[in-house]
């Protein structure tokens, strides 16, 4: 076993696989050939004499030597990426954190978040993405993320089934509700009963292998006219005002709806539930992440206190 030949290039490259799930996506994000990915990653599992990522049908995933040589290189390319900073010149900081977002959590809560933070801490610099809840899971295993905010929907389990198990905090759970356009008829009452659901045109998310349809109101006993497909909550939300159909809504995002739209409970089934998790790896967290954990938490209390619904 000899690392000493092993280039930064590799371990960006293993980290991206880590991160995308696939040789195909990593190429893509690094804009590298599929070919050139796959030189990479036998060269350092050479390196390392054993694989370092299990080859599987639905993707490619750290094995526990990976996850072993993922946690030294995560060390290495943050040190080099801190040593970029220092020689352009840029203002040392108290910190930086590396935060991953679902889009429900980062048009309210993250926004008043980071306010609050730059009053609190205004050193610590937080840079980030926003991504799915399984993406954002493989970007804090492969070390690309110190800290993930991430949906949850019944039934509630862990977002992965690696090990270690992720350190998860819920900040939130509320229901999951209807939002109407002002006009319909649906509108005219405090609450929308669920039979009254059949039939109606719905604008959802675009959904994907690994992220479920969002906006059509879960156990619909009927196949659901699709109008729109956005996956931006405040398109989704406009398109609902124009008239186009109906979505469903986190309670966190009550506060951006626009004029022409209601916000109603739906009543006659089981109360949907969604959760908003706060996720880390076991690892003890720095005192940047911890800072940028406490700032989190108080502000989904905040954001989350109910809100009339209108």
């Amino acid at each position: 076993m000899d690392f000493t030949d092993v280039s930064l290039t590799a371990l960006r490259v293993l980290r991206a696989v880590a991160e995308q799930g696939t040789f195909t996506a990593a190429a893509a994000s690094l804009g590298y050939t599929q070919s050139a990915v796959s030189r990479q990653i036998a060269a350092i599992e050479r390196a390392a004499g054993t694989e370092l990522l299990e080859r599987r049908r639905d993707g490619a995933r750290l094995t526990p030597a990976g996850r072993v040589v993922m946690r030294r290189a995560t060390v290495v390319l943050d040190e080099i990426a801190a040593t970029a900073r220092e020689l352009s010149g840029l203002p040392e900081q108290t910190g930086t954190v590396r935060l991953g977002w679902v889009p429900s959590a980062g048009a309210v809560l993250l926004p008043r978040a980071l306010a609050a933070l730059r009053e609190s801490d205004p050193g610590l610099e937080v840079v980030g993405r926003e991504g799915g809840t399984p993406a954002l899971v493989r970007a804090l295993r492969a070390g690309s993320l110190d800290l993930a905010l991430l949906a949850s929907a019944p039934p509630f389990r862990a977002p992965d089934t690696e090990s270690p198990p992720l350190a998860l905090q819920t900040l939130t759970e509320r229901p999951l509700l209807l939002a109407v356009p002002a006009t319909h008829p649906l509108a005219r009452g405090a609450y929308v009963d669920v039979a009254d659901l059949r039939g109606q045109r719905w604008i959802a998310g675009p959904s994907s292998r690994e992220d479920h349809l969002m906006g059509v109101w879960p156990g619909l006993d009927e196949r659901p006219e699709i109008a729109f497909t956005a996956r931006d909550w405040l398109a989704k939300l406009h398109l609902v005002a124009a008239g186009c159909g109906l979505t469903t809504l986190p309670a966190s995002l009550v506060s951006a709806v626009p004029p022409g739209v209601r916000i109603l409970p739906v009543r006659g089934g089981p109360q949907e539930q969604r959760r908003l998790l706060l996720a880390r790896l076991p690892d003890p967290p720095t005192p940047a992440v911890t800072r940028m954990a406490a700032v989190l938490r108080a502000t989904a209390l905040e954001v989350h206190t109910p809100h009339p619904i209108a």
